[in-house]
Formats: structure tokens, sequence, C-alpha cells
């Protein structure tokens, strides 16, 4: 992954590590992430180079943010690109399952190829891939664990397991 910077922010779903290039975000990720936690080696810490990203998560976990602006640069395959991309146009507050998605796509028969995909997404959260749930409504596979993606989807309103977003405990 390309990040020069890095920045830690705490959240209700526990702390988040942002990096970047100096330009644009290159990662989100969270502790016992599937994929990978940590920091690049070489990266500085610079929390200046992340404020309107720090701002606008801390708008969007308080409940007055729907939409992120901010440049993103996440790496991977064409196809997975193509999956991130798609990600984005799944509004706040809705969910699509792995085959819609992969039906909007263009690739009708890939529901496993867009989880592969939805799972290797490098900036969780911003780049919406807790949106993506099963056919039959159930929350499956999601990097950061299953705890979070239900917190994010009970607190944008797309899940109603519980009247409010649960407390989730993750052992950090």
């Amino acid at each position: 992954m390309r990040a020069s910077y890095f920045s830690k922010l705490d959240s209700p779903v526990g702390p988040l590590l942002l990096l970047g290039d100096g330009t644009a975000l290159t990662g989100l990720k969270m502790k016992k992430q599937k994929y990978g936690d940590g920091t690049p080696d070489g990266c500085q810490r610079n929390d200046s180079v992340f404020k309107d990203a720090r701002e606008q998560l801390a708008a969007y976990f308080a409940g007055e943010l729907k939409t992120f602006a901010l440049p993103l640069a996440p790496e991977g395959t064409s196809f997975q690109k193509l999956v991130w991309q798609a990600l984005l146009d799944i509004p706040f507050g809705k969910t699509e399952s792995y085959g819609a998605l992969a039906k909007r796509i263009g690739h009708d028969q890939g529901a496993r190829a867009v989880g592969l995909a939805n799972g290797h997404n490098p900036i969780g959260i911003i780049i919406p891939c807790h949106r993506v749930i099963g056919a039959d409504g159930s929350l499956t596979g999601y990097g950061g664990g299953i705890e979070r993606k239900q917190w994010l989807l009970e607190h944008e309103g797309s899940y109603r397991k519980a009247q409010q977003p649960t407390q989730i405990q993750l052992g950090l």
C-alpha cells in the first residue's frame, strides 16, 4: 500500500488507522481487521494531513454526515476498483446484496468475486463495503468483523436488530 503518512482516530467501532500519501486517503484500517491493521513501514504520523478525513469521520459517527467528500486512492486490481467504485453508489441507509452488486457492474454470476473484492476494500467505512449483505439479508463477510458491520448498519438505519446502535465489545 502506498502510504507516507498515518493518523489514528478513536471511534465508536474502535481505533481507526488512516493512511495517505499527502494528497489522498489510501487506507482506513480497523484494529484486528482481517486483511491487516498495521502501519506500513516508513510512514510518519501527521494528523494535519488527515484534517478533513478526521472531521468528516467525526461528523459521520455523530450522525451529522451521510456522504464523504474526500480524495481517495485505493490500490487494487481493475476489478477491485470497479467494485469499490460501485460501493460508493450505495446510499447511506441502504444496503445491496453481493449478487445485486455483481449484476449492477455487469458480472451477473460474480457474487463471489464481488465478495472477495469487497473484503479487500482498503478504505473501509468511507468506501461503504459494510452496506453489502447476503441475498437473504444476512450480515455476511466483513473484514472488520460482523459486530462492526452490524453497528455501522444500525448507525445508518439500514439494519434494525436493535432500536439504537449496539455497543460493540471487541476486546481491544
